[in-house]
């Protein structure tokens, strides 16, 4: 009897005791948890320090030179071509012919214009003597005038479109396609040749609201082409946006004057060069710093392990970097990824 009591404390006391390293395992688990959920609820995030750094205060946009003018010449009568004049790279003066087009038909039309307009002043003297006379009545011969006037109209229709032979150029250029060749049968329409001006271009940029604001019309732009280093033009302004695009930027046209060697060629890509180069010390921060794009004018601060969302105003764009006006100082941290994850005074950590 005193063994089976003994035996049944002991097991009591086993128990007891799994009871007790259970529930200690339970509180130090519960405890390990804890910490884990509060590290995992801070968000990861990275930043960079609010500085000042010396910046060209140019601002620079690319664009393609286009030419001036351009057009294609297009047929404006039927008929076999029996000359082309100038070949691809002529150069060629406003009015200068192009080619001439076989003029058969439209002689013929002329003449045919030509003898009935004839008849037409024939019979109109013949009918004045015989209304002088009192042959005919006055309503007769207001008919045969009219007869001549629309004669003396076709006549003059035709002569037009016997002209229209020779294929002329509008503006002077160079010719930069040549589509017929003698032998050649056109149709109205048929784009005969491309003649463009290149002795000036123009070069559409964008230009980022922060700085359109100090652009004027007629204002002078530096321009240079990557491909003419040693060369530098001016561009004057011709045109400005006064709405911007999906991208807050403004269509901006300038037109450049080619030097006398038409070095520029249309297609070439150019820079235009807005504002002043002088090297200038400014607050920055990284474009990746704005919540949204840099028109939000928007930044996480990270502060006393928290993201506080902070209103800025933005200045400038130079390269990677966005000018800040005012909202925060030199030092301050800005958080440039994570941002996504993020809302005002949530808990952060800061990763390298």
């Amino acid at each position: 009897m005193k063994k089976v009591i003994i035996t049944g404390i002991v097991i009591i006391a086993a128990l007891v005791g799994i009871k007790y390293v259970l529930d200690k395992n339970k509180a130090t688990n519960e405890a390990h948890t804890e910490v884990v959920a509060q590290k995992n609820s801070a968000v990861a995030v990275r930043v960079a320090t609010a500085d000042f750094r010396e910046v060209n205060g140019q601002y620079i946009a690319n664009g393609t030179f286009i030419p001036k003018q351009e057009v294609k010449v297009s047929a404006e009568t039927p008929g076999l071509v029996t000359r082309v004049l100038v070949q691809e790279g002529s150069r060629v003066a406003a009015g200068q012919t192009l080619a001439i087009i076989k003029a058969d038909q439209q002689n013929v039309n002329v003449s045919n214009a030509q003898a009935v307009y004839n008849n037409a002043k024939s019979e109109v003297a013949r009918f004045e003597s015989a209304y002088a006379t009192g042959g005919v009545t006055k309503q007769q011969l207001d008919q045969v005038k009219l007869q001549l006037e629309n004669a003396k109209n076709n006549l003059r229709s035709a002569q037009i479109s016997a002209g229209d032979v020779n294929v002329k150029a509008s503006f002077s250029g160079i010719i930069n396609k040549k589509n017929i060749e003698p032998g050649s049968y056109v149709n109205p329409g048929m784009e005969l040749f491309e003649v463009v001006n290149v002795s000036t271009l123009k070069l559409k940029v964008n230009v980022d609201e922060k700085n359109v604001g100090a652009l004027r019309i007629g204002q002078s732009i530096k321009v240079l082409s990557p491909v003419l280093s040693d060369k530098e033009f001016t561009g004057r302004i011709s045109f400005i946006a006064p709405k911007a695009d999906e991208s807050l930027n403004f269509p901006v046209e300038l037109e450049i004057q080619n030097n006398t060697s038409n070095d520029i060629k249309a297609g070439m890509y150019g820079n235009a060069y807005f504002g002043n180069s002088q090297l200038t010390n400014v607050l920055v921060v990284p474009r990746t710093a704005f919540v949204g794009s840099v028109s939000s004018n928007q930044i996480f601060v990270a502060k006393g392990g928290k993201a506080i969302l902070t209103k800025v105003v933005s200045g400038r764009t130079f390269g990677d970097y966005i000018e800040v006006i005012s909202g925060i100082e030199k030092g301050t941290q800005v958080i440039t990824s994570g941002q996504i994850n993020l809302a005002n005074e949530t808990a952060i950590e800061i990763i390298k």
